[in-house]
């Protein structure tokens, strides 16, 4: 091999352990590495988060801030459902769990569901979610959620008495649990965070990290992934959409509404 392709190889080589170590994954095995400038030093204990993955959930709601979380050092992510089986998202994306409900630590950092619509629908209807939920939600430090995974959690009775938010078009079923709602991108009341519609899982995941790690850790996450948001358009809310969008998506979202009612008084006798 000649000596420029030889030099052209190792620019190479370190350039991808340069950006390995910006997302904080290790170039053989994804494992976290360690990330100078933050709090956690080395020796510290393993921090784990466990982030709730099922048929039919919406994959950004957990992809953003899935990225912020593994950008930060001593962090292990699990992505738990009940079998190591895949798990197929609402739009279609597989995902492989890597925990399932008996393997998951027990010692949680950050206990995170990610919403949907039939999706969510389902396990908020199911006993055994449910309880791995109240069981690992007891003991975690924070207890979060994006989009309409929140109320999953409230099924599960995790927000009775908490401020708490999620997607607009469902935030009226948020007081059935016993919740205060709060029309936010995100909200924290105490070591509940929730977030609200899908992008705002990003917005969530760099508030979390900072919380973890330090507004640094957060801000070097954010330009990691060049978060700066420039959208096409002015309708990301029903503040700002044109009435007749916000309407019509309000009609097509109106049968969930209704479904997620009825589950909620079935999560209720459960309480």
């Amino acid at each position: 091999m000649r000596r420029r392709q030889i030099l052209d190889l190792a620019a190479a080589s370190a350039a991808i352990a340069t950006l390995h170590s910006l997302t904080g994954c290790a170039p053989d095995d994804g494992a976290p590495e360690q990330t100078p400038g933050t709090p956690q030093g080395e020796g510290s204990p393993m921090q784990h988060i466990a982030m709730l993955v099922y048929p039919r959930f919406t994959a950004l709601d957990l992809i953003g801030p899935q990225t912020a979380f593994t950008t930060l050092e001593n962090v292990q992510v699990h992505l738990v459902w009940k079998t190591l089986d895949p798990v197929t998202t609402d739009s279609g994306i597989t995902l492989f769990p890597t925990a399932t409900f008996e393997t998951c630590p027990e010692a949680l950092e950050i206990l995170f569901v990610p919403g949907g619509l039939d999706g969510t629908i389902a396990v908020m209807k199911d006993s055994e979610v449910l309880d791995f939920l109240a069981a690992r939600g007891e003991a975690a430090t924070y207890v979060t959620s994006v989009c309409t995974g929140s109320l999953v959690l409230g099924a599960a009775g995790l927000l009775r008495g908490y401020r708490a938010t999620t997607h607009w078009g469902l935030r009226e079923v948020l007081p059935l649990f016993e919740a205060e709602r709060v029309d936010a991108r995100y909200v924290e009341d105490r070591n509940r965070i929730t977030g609200g519609g899908v992008t705002s899982g990003i917005d969530f995941g760099l508030r979390v990290a900072a919380k973890m790690r330090g507004e640094a850790a957060a801000q070097t996450a954010q330009l990691v992934m060049e978060y700066d948001p420039d959208p096409p358009f002015q309708a990301g809310s029903p503040d700002t959409a044109p009435a007749a969008v916000v309407e019509g998506l309000r009609g097509r979202l109106a049968p969930w509404v209704d479904e997620a009612r009825l589950a909620v008084e079935q999560a209720r006798a459960r309480w």
